[in-house]
């Protein structure tokens, strides 16, 4: 079965270009489709130019958001190979060797697997996945600096729980998994009303309903780097705005939030925004 890789780029070509280079001579990798998310620069001026011949680069006129991007890339994919193994990736991440892509198709393959990714390293800790929360679990993760006392109990496994090859996980990160095109189109794709953050926990409870498993590799490791993908991109509080936009949609429209339960999410995360700008104030004040 043909493998192609998505990267999408937001004003990071320097980025794009290194983990192209990366990945342009795995043989396990048939196709790498590049889809601009219409950068502010000049991007992608720069993307045109590359010249592989396994490359292919779309250019969105409109930013959509990041499902959006890889719901473009994935229909390209389709529509070239009909049924293929799909890699999305951001393009700040750094794949180590080729073996590693391979490791991860074999347990794409597993009967019932839905998604697929490598434990990511990310500023020196692993993301390995998480737990989807509750509507009421949420609403107090919105607590203002009171959340952090929660986030391990609710959101996080146990060290412990991460035993050989790979574990089963609720959630996966959006920066690098694997999924079928086949299992893709049967979730209808990514969900893309929202713009940013939640894709996870959106597209894990889609394939929760078509009863598959989600499955993080503790053999196989990836460096993130965190680039411009979202923190040079967004302000803190706007980032906060847009990730709290994003939960609501999600609880709403997927986690069964009650009416009572919607209120108190919009409500906690109205006082939080207050409290976190108070404070981001007073630290902007102490570093003049």
């Amino acid at each position: 079965m043909k493998t192609g890789i998505i990267i999408v780029n937001y004003n990071d070509f320097t980025s794009t270009e290194k983990l192209i280079n990366n990945i342009k001579d795995y043989r396990v990798i048939d196709k790498i489709v590049v889809v601009d998310n219409h950068s502010s620069d000049d991007s992608p001026q720069k993307l045109k130019k590359l010249k592989l011949p396994k490359l292919k680069v779309i250019i969105n006129e409109e930013n959509k958001g990041y499902s959006y991007a890889i719901n473009t890339g994935a229909k390209y994919l389709i529509d070239e190979y009909k049924e293929c193994n799909i890699i999305i990736s951001n393009a700040d991440v750094i794949i180590e060797k080729e073996e590693d892509i391979e490791t991860l198709i074999k347990l794409l393959h597993r009967k019932n697997v839905g998604i697929v990714a490598p434990t990511i390293l990310e500023r020196g800790t692993k993301n390995r996945g998480w737990k989807n929360p509750t509507p009421k679990q949420e609403i107090v993760l919105n607590l203002a600096y009171i959340h952090r006392f929660f986030r391990k109990k609710y959101l996080y496994y146990d060290d412990d729980y991460y035993q050989g090859d790979f574990s089963i996980v609720d959630v996966l990160s959006g920066c690098f998994f694997l999924i079928q095109s086949k299992t893709l189109q049967a979730v209808n794709y990514l969900d893309d009303h929202v713009f940013l953050y939640y894709e996870e926990n959106i597209l894990a409870k889609k394939l929760q309903v078509k009863k598959k498993i989600n499955l993080i590799s503790n053999k196989v490791t990836i460096i993130h780097n965190h680039s411009v993908t979202i923190d040079k991109s967004l302000k803190r509080i706007k980032k906060y705005k847009a990730q709290k936009k994003s939960q609501y949609y999600f609880e709403v429209e997927y986690n069964n939030a009650s009416l009572l339960e919607r209120m108190l999410l919009k409500l906690t995360a109205w006082l939080s925004q207050i409290i976190l700008s108070i404070g981001y104030f007073i630290q902007d004040l102490l570093r003049k």
